[in-house]
């Protein structure tokens, strides 16, 4: 069975690598992603694999059956695209204006159709069942993931294994670790309202733009002074909004950034800090706020039992060298709402090197595209050693 593994995927290559370009031709935005979702169904469909549509919004399940009894499996793959001109000069660029995969959810996609048909053509000697989920929306909260929850995606459903193609991480090699992973993301949008008036009469104004500035420095004393130092955590004020004049002293600001921790009572603490430093800079120049505090994903906290599963499969299919533990990463990821209801492992799959230099979210961002069938065989390896057991 291990061995068919890694000669099939030689085979599945040339379809992945097909399915993720024209994807990547074709990218749709979080929560529009209907053609995505319905190429997928295609694709299922010529496999001979049932798909339930419309499963949190444009969300695609299929459950593969051995017919025999054991565990159920889910493998996971995000589809959305983010709101990026597609910079690349390749032949499948980004056909859509403004719209690029600038993540690596078409390669995600392209792996778990990859799986989807190894692992189908292998059903009859799997002890148990692998649950497929095509997710949209990652990119953008409330997310796809607690939508599809709700609708039942993880129904039955005993573990469940995703990737994620990671550029910093070079092509052949995986990064995964037990416990938290990646980061809880909250946003904050702050308004501040004083007193416009004239640049050169500044004590007969309250002056937005100088609270703006106090408030992008005081905020980064949350992290600083009131966060346990051994604890990451991170305040980013992204924007600061006021004025468009040299000597017109703007009644308004606006202010937007993130929050990023990884456990609950940091989220918490920095949360209220942050409100009371508003609060307090505010009343100190005399002028009014209103804050909007978004609560967004979890942290990614991975399961021990199964992440030594995960860890497991990539050492057969890929090397013990190639397999190393992940440091914890700021970004988010809503894959975390599936690991609150069932154990599971992320792992990020390398996709980096020569062709890939650029970052995530980058109008020149690509990926090694042998990562897609690696991603492929680590995910087919982990469902397969949670159903069958692994080798001695």
């Amino acid at each position: 069975m291990w061995e068919e593994l890694l000669a099939k995927t030689d085979d599945l290559y040339p379809e992945m690598v097909a399915w993720r370009r024209h994807m990547h031709q074709n990218p749709e935005l979080s929560y529009q992603e209907k053609e995505t979702s319905s190429f997928i169904v295609r694709q299922l469909e010529s496999m001979g694999i049932h798909a339930q549509t419309g499963v949190g919004g444009y969300g695609v399940t299929a459950t593969i059956a051995s017919g025999r009894p054991g565990p159920t499996v889910a493998l996971r793959a995000d589809m959305d695209a983010l709101p990026i001109q597609d910079g690349k000069a390749v032949d499948y660029a980004s056909r859509v204006p403004g719209v690029m995969h600038a993540c690596g959810h078409d390669g995600h996609t392209a792996g778990l159709l990859g799986a989807a048909k190894l692992l189908n053509g292998m059903r009859s000697e799997l002890n148990g069942n692998v649950k497929l989920i095509f997710q949209p929306a990652e990119e953008v909260a409330p997310g796809g993931a607690s939508a599809m929850i709700r609708d039942g995606a993880l129904d039955g459903v005993d573990a469940i294994y995703g990737v994620h193609l990671w550029t910093p991480l070079a092509a052949g090699t995986v990064a995964t670790r037990a416990g938290a992973m990646m980061a809880s993301v909250d946003d904050f949008d702050i308004e501040i309202r004083g007193k416009g008036g004239h640049g050169g009469m500044p004590h007969e104004t309250v002056d937005t733009l100088l609270v703006g500035a106090h408030l992008a420095v005081n905020l980064q004393t949350v992290v600083s002074r009131s966060l346990n130092p051994v604890k990451p955590g991170v305040v980013t004020v992204a924007a600061l909004q006021s004025g468009n004049s040299y000597n017109v002293i703007p009644d308004t600001a606006l202010l937007k950034g993130t929050v990023r921790t990884f456990d609950p009572d940091s989220r918490a603490l920095a949360r209220r800090r942050i409100e009371d430093i508003l609060s307090h800079t505010c009343a100190m120049f005399g002028a009014e706020y209103r804050l909007t505090y978004k609560v967004g994903y979890p942290p990614v906290v991975n399961h021990p039992a199964e992440t030594e599963r995960v860890v497991q499969a990539a050492r057969l299919m890929l090397g013990a060298e190639a397999v190393k533990e992940a440091e914890p990463t700021m970004p988010a990821e809503d894959f975390s709402y599936y690991l609150e209801k069932v154990p599971g492992c992320f792992l990020f799959v390398g996709a980096g090197g020569a062709g890939a230099e650029y970052p995530h979210h980058h109008p020149l961002f690509d990926i090694r595209e042998e990562a897609i069938g690696q991603a492929m065989l680590v995910l087919c390896a982990a469902a397969i050693g949670r159903l069958n057991g692994f080798p001695d």
